[in-house]
């Protein structure tokens, strides 16, 4: 037996003014392919052989470029119209959230190419971030579609390990199945969502006793993307019968797990304190204990963001009689990176801070003097993974205030990645962050934290924003 593999992923953000680009991706072929996707060991131990297509992963970003998206999605039909009389399935990672300029969803266009070659029956299955969006047109080109349970994703590889496996009993035992998908009338953010608190944690629970069930093969909650306006946009839930014959069954337990969800609409809320600018700032300044974590919810370059705004940075050069000490990880600004790239340790240089897209980056003078270089690195099983760019960690003279000033709007998420660069953050009385809810090791070693409602490219009150595509109507945009 043979399986095609392949991997496009690319949560895109609207409110990100730049398009992605394919220098935006990191793009593989081949056996780097394959390890990338992280299955390897499962069709291995099934016996399975792997045809490996493209891996294509821009992680959060903004609208896909069409061009971009064209040659991505030709690379996928190449591979499976050359390999069509051999393979016995496919295996897909598909974020859920691309949106490519003038066409639409990227995966689902990419779902219905293949659909197209291979026919309505060869078996598909779909490993996806809960943080993106379906309809019925899509799932019902699938056998198996799951998303992670955990938020932040904390159980990517299982997920991927789950559904490989979850094809190669369909593909062994030729089980004849569809996925059962229900749409509901609920948008959420992802920060309304985070999986340790409630109302997520008892659907999780909920979800796992209905696995435990013989004729469920696998159930998934989709939060789904609300960063683009789309018609797909909301939350559903799915099912995946066990046989043919649970087909029916399935499609009522997921009608069940559909009212189970939608019951608790009134529950979803911010995990943690949050607070708006002012009032969060002047809580961690108010605060007798270290160190304290604040999200520059607005600017979260893991929701596709820039990193770029200075907004915070302002709020607290403005405060009189500043006694806290501040680490800033990071503020993304490739130029004022460049001014001060060839220079020493303890070399002072002054700079403008600040992109000046808008008022939110607008850029500030700073006189600051150099504490060190480092490069900022996705890591896996504490070893470094990637390099997606660089830092140099600044001084602002005669304050108490360090920056790390990024050429790069990856965001930090972990303490490797600050120990990679010599960085203890628990000696700052405050660090703050561009993310929404606050990501565990942060969350586990601060003593204070609180997500400060910023604007930028990914506003938190979801009632606010001005949709204009989505279903309707949709709680909580409408008073369902």
């Amino acid at each position: 037996m043979k399986v095609l593999i392949g991997e496009f992923v690319t949560e895109s953000n609207a409110n990100v003014p730049d398009l992605c680009q394919i220098t935006d991706y990191d793009i593989a072929f081949g056996e780097e392919c394959i390890n990338k996707m992280q299955v390897k060991h499962v069709f291995k131990h099934e016996r399975i052989e792997i045809i490996p297509s493209i891996y294509a992963n821009a992680g959060a970003s903004g609208v896909v470029e069409a061009n971009t998206f064209k040659y991505i999605e030709e690379c996928f039909k190449k591979s499976v119209s050359e390999h069509l009389g051999e393979i016995d399935g496919i295996y897909l990672m598909l974020h859920g959230a691309s949106e490519v300029e003038g066409l639409g969803s990227g995966d689902h266009h990419l779902l219905k190419e293949i659909r197209k070659i291979v026919g309505p029956y060869l078996p598909i299955a779909v490993s996806c971030d809960p943080h993106g969006n379906l309809c019925n047109e899509y799932t019902d080109n699938l056998q198996v579609i799951r998303s992670y349970r955990q938020s932040p994703h904390t159980d990517k590889e299982e997920t991927y390990e789950k559904v490989s496996k979850i094809l190669c009993k369909i593909l062994k035992d030729r089980i004849n199945i569809t996925a059962c998908y229900q749409k509901l009338p609920l948008i959420l953010g992802g920060e309304q969502s985070v999986s340790s608190d409630e109302p997520v944690r008892s659907i999780n629970d909920y979800m796992d006793e209905m696995e435990k069930d013989p004729r469920i093969l696998s159930v998934s909650w989709h939060v789904g993307y609300i960063r683009h306006d789309c018609p797909e946009a909301g939350c559903g839930v799915v099912v995946i019968p066990a046989s043919e014959e649970d087909q029916e069954y399935a499609d009522n337990k997921c009608k069940e797990l559909a009212t189970y969800v939608w019951n608790k609409r009134h529950e979803f809320h911010y995990t943690g304190l949050t607070a708006k600018p002012n009032e969060a700032l002047d809580m961690v300044l108010k605060f007798e204990g270290s160190p304290c974590v604040i999200t520059d919810s607005g600017d979260n370059t893991t929701s596709g963001a820039t990193g770029w705004n200075t907004y915070i940075l302002r709020q607290v050069l403005e405060t009189k009689d500043l006694k806290k000490s501040f680490l800033f990880a990071t503020i993304n600004d490739s130029i004022s990176y460049d001014q001060l790239r060839t220079l020493n340790i303890d070399a002072c240089h002054q700079i403008n801070l600040g992109v000046n897209r808008d008022e939110l980056s607008k850029s500030i003078s700073l006189n600051v003097r150099i504490k060190s270089f480092g490069d900022i690195c996705r890591f896996k099983d504490n070893q470094v993974d990637k390099i997606f760019g660089s830092m140099i960690l600044v001084n602002i003279i005669d304050t108490n205030i360090d920056i790390m000033i990024a050429n790069t709007r990856q965001p930090i998420i972990d303490n490797n990645q600050l120990q990679h660069l010599n960085i203890d953050w628990v000696m700052y009385d405050v660090i703050v962050l561009k993310q929404g809810y606050i990501f565990p090791e942060f969350k586990e070693k601060s003593k204070f934290y609180v997500m400060s409602l910023t604007m930028g490219a990914t506003p938190q009150d979801t009632s606010s924003i001005q949709f204009k595509r989505i279903m309707r109507p949709m709680f909580p945009v409408d008073n369902i």
